[in-house]
């Protein structure tokens, strides 16, 4: 997407008084936030004197609060707006540590903020590293063609559109706990783009399904969102452990497929077309990936190392095997033309005369940096929010005035307007004494949670744009009580089958 820069100017004909006006609306605007900055930071001081650590009645805490629900107000307009998510957050969490910084540095404490920081990005440096490794895998998944291959599979077996709907809902649960759940539901919608031109209700209906399939699935494994991945690296719920949540995600899925499946067409889909032939090493890649998958869970169970280290040692195997494809590329592009002469085959032809090595930095180039960067504005935000003192004011209304369980439900109905990341790291940072039934069922609120609107999972959000006037708010939204059926029922299920975990 190209940006065009379009720098403002002062109209010619608005002369000197206009632009000496305009300065002093500048320089007015500037002593007022310098005022609430001094005045913040003097009440800091005086409440630092005092033993009160806290900026939250003061107008420090207001500005940063300010601060982060505009930029948030503009990630939720990102669709409108076409203004990418990490932007307004970036520049967020910069102003909100400054002004934490600057009252602290003016009480004479310039040591805590700092420190505080130092373990914000600490927290962040291991997941950015962590979904990077995840991320270049998925990438070069793609780009050997194993995703393609699947979709031509399931478009050429000639199923109906009740079964493709059944399948790719399965699909999407099955593969986003070790995919993520965005990626999944991308793959699974391109199979619904491809086999449902002709019926846009089947579309539609798919896109909904599939959205609830992914997030069902992301909630049982570290893997499958990085709100889980978060829980994980926290330490509060073991890798095992997730597994407790397979049935109240099952359910959570089920309950509305179920349901809407009446509301599939009847009608075939369109006939098939011509199947993909995936690149050298696509298979290796996956086995490559489920290896690192192991060494990041062994390391981590056994040797209580970060997550990451196996992780970073698992790029390591891909680049590797991308060494070994680079070496032997002309060899095995020779063994290939071969079959595809002997059977006629014009597309691999087609295929091999453009085929270029594969190198390990291509894939990692088209890692989600926007996400990627979004996570880091949000983790600092929230890191901030938490120094000024309002994550141990929501703990003391959510966990202490609430009990654990109605807080838990209500967070997740809160992922459906925000998104889950901020509202996940928000309860990891307030560390609330909870059981571990409890910080499971968090998991399970956060990640489906935001199924119940197109907007609340960055899988809704991304197939309303894969899938552009099939799949919209309101297509979603008749469906909305549905979806609210399954939440409310695997939330039952969770209570009842680990009740022993309470």
């Amino acid at each position: 997407m190209t940006e065009i820069c379009n720098s403002e100017t002062l109209p010619p004909h608005r002369g000197l008084h206009s632009v000496i006006a305009h300065r002093n609306m500048a320089t007015r605007m500037a002593l007022i936030i310098f005022g609430l900055f001094a005045f913040g930071c003097s009440t800091f001081a005086s409440a630092a004197e005092s033993g009160i650590q806290s900026l939250t009645n003061h107008p420090v805490g207001y500005l940063a609060i300010a601060i982060f629900v505009i930029a948030y107000a503009f990630v939720m307009l990102e669709e409108k707006l076409h203004l990418r998510k990490s932007k307004p957050v970036l520049l967020a969490a910069g102003l909100i540590w400054f002004l934490v910084a600057g009252a602290a540095a003016m009480s004479g404490d310039t040591e805590s903020a700092n420190a505080a920081l130092k373990r914000n990005l600490l927290e962040y440096s291991e997941l950015l590293l962590f979904l990077l490794v995840a991320m270049t895998y998925i990438n070069a998944m793609e780009e050997r063609q194993l995703f393609d291959a699947l979709r031509g599979w399931l478009v050429n077996k000639g199923f109906s559109y009740l079964s493709l709907f059944w399948i790719t809902g399965l699909l999407a649960f099955f593969i986003s706990p070790i995919a993520d759940n965005l990626t999944t539901a991308l793959l699974m919608c391109a199979v619904l783009m491809k086999v449902g031109e002709d019926s846009p209700r089947f579309i539609g209906l798919g896109c909904i399904n599939i959205v609830i399939a992914a997030n069902a699935g992301g909630a049982f494994s570290p893997f499958g969102d990085i709100t889980t991945l978060m829980v994980w690296q926290k330490g509060v719920v073991e890798f095992t452990e997730f597994f407790r949540l397979f049935i109240p995600a099952a359910v959570n899925f089920l309950v509305p497929a179920v349901i809407m499946s009446f509301a599939v067409p009847s009608e075939p889909p369109k006939d098939a077309t011509d199947p993909v032939i995936m690149k050298r090493g696509a298979r290796r890649t996956v086995a490559l990936f489920l290896l690192t998958i192991t060494t990041a869970v062994l390391g981590h169970n056994f040797l209580h190392l970060p997550a990451v280290v196996g992780m970073m040692m698992g790029l390591a195997y891909l680049q590797f095997l991308g060494y070994y494809l680079q070496i032997s590329f002309k060899r095995g592009v020779a063994r290939e033309r071969v079959w595809a002469e002997n059977h006629q085959n014009t597309r691999l032809l087609e295929r091999l005369d453009k085929a270029v090595p594969f190198d390990i930095f291509n894939p990692m180039a088209r890692t989600e940096w926007d996400t990627l960067l979004f996570f880091y504005g949000v983790v600092l935000c929230v890191g901030g929010l938490g120094y000024i003192g309002y994550l141990s004011e929501v703990s003391q209304l959510l966990y202490a005035d609430w009990n654990a369980t109605g807080a838990n439900i209500a967070i997740g109905a809160m992922s459906a307007i925000v998104d889950n990341i901020p509202v996940m790291f928000a309860v990891l940072s307030m560390e609330p004494d909870m059981s571990h039934g409890q910080w499971l069922l968090v998991t399970l609120t956060a990640g489906v949670g935001g199924s119940m609107l197109s907007i609340g999972s960055a899988a809704g959000v991304a197939l309303m744009g894969q899938a552009r006037g099939y799949y919209t708010i309101m297509t979603h939204l008749r469906w909305t009580p549905v979806i609210m059926l399954g939440y409310a029922a695997s939330i039952a299920t969770h209570l009842w089958l680990n009740a022993n975990l309470f």
